[in-house]
């Protein structure tokens, strides 16, 4: 499993959040402020959708935006989780045809949240390869720093999750 706590030399990202395309965005519970200290992310009526994937406390959101939670590891992930993941990525997909924005956070909002993003991209015509490029390039080059994810990403999801059923 890879976390930031793991990896001292990944810093945090600059900001709380950032569009990846029109509507979609990715974020994290934590950011590195302009006073260089760690800030928190809180969300309150900014989108119309946020999804958590992982929920902390006092983090948001407000009470008129929908609120999606599916706690995920920075890790392994078994066919629940994945069916989860692809749940939300379908969520988001559709919310964006409908005209809403969507935040999907994670701690620093590199992996997890990623792997939500990018395929939500891949559900919208892009390849993994794109996807992981572009979140790269919109959110960090530390995003999708878990080989694993990307890995998963690279395989199609739907076939990451029949192969983590089967060893189950």
């Amino acid at each position: 499993m890879r976390t930031r706590g793991e990896q001292p030399d990944v810093p945090a990202p600059e900001s709380p959040w950032n569009e990846i395309e029109p509507g979609l965005w990715m974020g994290g519970h934590e950011f590195l402020g302009r006073s260089g200290q760690l800030e928190s992310a809180v969300v309150r009526d900014q989108f119309d959708v946020v999804q958590s994937l992982l929920r902390l406390s006092g983090y948001g959101p407000g009470p008129r935006t929908e609120h999606h939670v599916w706690p995920i590891p920075d890790g392994p992930l078994d066919g629940t989780q994945l069916a989860g993941v692809m749940r939300l990525a379908r969520a988001a997909h559709e919310a964006l045809d409908a005209g809403r924005s969507v935040l999907v956070r994670c701690y620093h909002g590199y992996n997890r949240s990623g792997l939500v993003v990018a395929h939500t991209l891949v559900r919208r015509g892009r390849s993994a390869e794109e996807a992981i490029e572009l979140i790269r390039a919109r959110r960090s080059p530390w995003a999708l720093h878990n080989d694993l994810f990307v890995e998963y990403l690279r395989a199609g999801l739907a076939t990451a999750r029949l192969l983590e059923e089967l060893a189950e």
